[in-house]
């Protein structure tokens, strides 16, 4: 069923008004499935009924039978109303941030005897607060080690007697001595200069100690001493400041492909880098929106820094409102090269979870699934995978990895340099390639593959079984299919042209895509490992504005042409200037309107 054949959609639809707010889509039992928010309720309610959706957004439409709505003053309102509804009603479609826990801190009394506990939040009045820290983990690991440093309580309950810390010197026993609030408060200062970084002074007073000690020849207890000052080190090791003003800040960046994203925090406390948190979730709606929306869930239980780095400006001013802090996009310097880091951190861990959801699948069942889809006389238990890929110098190469029972088999990995003249043309480089590993194949007596998987569309299939009949091989051809949005989305049955969807949720989709990506990175590998450096042209050079720093880096992103062919202006923006991305945006253009014309003819 369309918003089409049912009336009550139709009539709703029609009276939308063109104004701000949320709306929230319900299926036939009358349940919320989805909140979402608007600058215009009728533009995007609209939307959903009157294009073309895939993966998650179409299995929501496909249950929708109507929808209220709410509206709001402006933009910020129908975003602080969505979080509120969504956490309201949990709706099945909506990413839910349910799994978040506080971050811990170091809580350290402020009056009496100095006291170090573990807190989940900042409110207590009675202590002084810092962090917060990784985990759990982190935080004992720092109160064990201000315990060695420092003579002060670790009793909750005062005894009659000293303890044994007071004869290691790690306690001044308060259960039976009079400590002066002098005393105190100079602990409570320096615990709280160790914790706020300024370790010099300890170590330095280790150090002398240490050496004084060697003189006198107690060279057990300088040992001591020197184990401690190790353990300093290691302890706070991950926790050097990388920003001089001390000021907390988050650096938020994101990631997409094949209908995922992975939206990436890089959180810092007083200048350090306390840890990272990152979300993968199926798209379901805009991107900003998307972003803001897991943004705002994630500060609900998170405490707020003092400034939010996020890659465009669009989110700024929804964000800063809502959130009531700085929050911007830093054109240039060590800001700058954060959100770099936080793209970098983003597309590796989304590559990541493309090459290892799912591991724990029944392989052998999930390629039973796949001889169904295919409609193939046995089960493909012998598989291999071709990709062509360019490198930024135009120069293609190809790849085949080998698949046997859905286990990879590097052994039988090959690569190949195309020979003909014409790179661009990916239809000429995928013959000449399964030309020559079929002629292998026959000469060497090897056995054949049940399933040959090409990355590419029709053309490409078309391809793979013109040559294979001149070779009279009984070798089954499929392929992987793009969408207009450049994809994976469907299976291309060679032997009969049927397109067959994939569904994105699925351990099979999961399967295909750890095979695809495994094919990519093979032949990625095979250009940094075989090309000649010096003579390496690649499509940023002689383009003002990237000079060697920059090129390099955009190696490391999109080490090829491929790898630009999805990308946007608003993602490049933090790493290169606007008139060097236009340049980019062009030669990658061109580069792609001759692979297709040479493709289509």
């Amino acid at each position: 069923m369309t918003y089409l054949d049912n009336p009550l959609l139709t009539k709703k639809i029609d009276l939308l008004p063109d104004k701000p707010g949320s709306y929230q889509m319900k299926d036939k039992n009358g349940t919320i499935i989805y909140v979402g928010k608007a600058k215009s309720l009728v533009k995007r309610v609209k939307q959903y009924f009157t294009r073309p959706q895939q993966g998650k957004v179409m299995r929501m439409v496909m249950e929708i039978r109507d929808f209220d709505i709410i509206e709001t003053s402006n933009e910020k309102e129908a975003l602080l109303l969505e979080i509120s509804l969504i956490h309201k009603y949990y709706p099945k479609y909506n990413i839910l941030l349910m799994d978040d826990r506080m971050y811990p801190y170091i809580s350290l009394k402020k009056k009496g005897e100095p006291y170090l506990k573990i807190s989940r939040d900042d409110k207590d009045k009675n202590y002084y607060h810092f962090g917060p820290y990784p985990n759990s983990s982190s935080a004992y690991k720092m109160i064990s080690l201000i315990n060695k440093l420092y003579p002060i309580r670790k009793c909750k309950t005062l005894q009659n007697k000293p303890c044994i810390y007071y004869y290691m010197n790690q306690c001044l026993a308060p259960c039976v001595n009079k400590i002066t609030d002098e005393q105190n408060n100079q602990l409570i200062s320096n615990i709280s200069r160790f914790l706020n970084g300024y370790d010099t002074d300890i170590i330095t007073k280790l150090k002398k100690e240490m050496n004084d000690l060697s003189q006198n020849l107690e060279f057990e207890k300088a040992q001591e001493k020197k184990e401690l000052i190790d353990v300093i080190n290691n302890v706070t090791n991950g926790q050097k400041i990388m920003f001089s003003d001390h000021v907390d800040r988050d650096v938020v960046s994101y990631s997409i492909r094949d209908g995922y994203i992975a939206i990436f925090f890089l959180l810092y406390r007083k200048g350090t880098l306390l840890g990272k948190k990152y979300y993968i979730e199926e798209i379901e709606d805009d991107i900003d929106d998307l972003v803001e929306n897991v943004i705002l869930q994630f500060y609900e239980n998170h405490p707020r820094p003092k400034e939010l780095l996020v890659p465009n400006k669009q989110l700024c001013e929804i964000l800063t409102s809502s959130l009531d802090i700085m929050v911007y996009t830093p054109s240039r310097g060590k800001k700058k090269d954060l959100l770099i880091l936080a793209l970098e951190n983003a597309k590796q861990t989304l590559d990541t979870h493309f090459m290892t959801a799912r591991l724990d699948d029944d392989v052998l069942k999930l390629l039973e699934e796949l001889q169904e889809k295919l409609d193939l006389d046995k089960t493909p238990l012998d598989i291999e995978l071709y990709d062509n890929s360019h490198t930024q110098g135009f120069d293609c190469v190809s790849a085949m990895v080998k698949y046997i029972n859905g286990v990879k088999a590097p052994s039988l990995y090959r690569k190949y340099k195309i020979r003909q003249e014409n790179s661009q043309d990916d239809l000429a480089s995928m013959k000449e390639v399964l030309t020559r590993r079929f002629t292998r194949l026959i000469e060497d007596k090897l056995k054949l593959p049940d399933l040959i998987i090409v990355d590419g569309g029709a053309n490409q299939v078309n391809v793979a079984i013109e040559v294979r009949d001149e070779f009279s091989l009984p070798i089954k051809i499929a392929g992987l299919a793009k969408n207009d949005q450049h994809e994976t989305d469907s299976l291309i049955n060679g032997e009969t042209g049927e397109i067959i969807p994939l569904d994105r949720r699925s351990p099979l989709f999961f399967l295909l895509m750890r095979m695809q990506d495994e094919v990519h990175r093979y032949a990625i590998s095979f250009h940094r490992h075989n090309r000649d450096k010096s003579h390496y042209k690649t499509i940023y050079d002689d383009i003002k504005g990237i000079g060697k720093k920059r090129k390099e880096k955009m190696l490391l992103l999109y080490p090829t042409i491929e790898s630009l062919e999805t990308v946007t202006k608003e993602e490049l923006i933090n790493i290169l200037p606007s008139q060097a991305i236009d340049e980019v945006l062009h030669k990658r253009d061109e580069f792609f309107k001759i692979r297709k014309e040479n493709n289509d003819g």
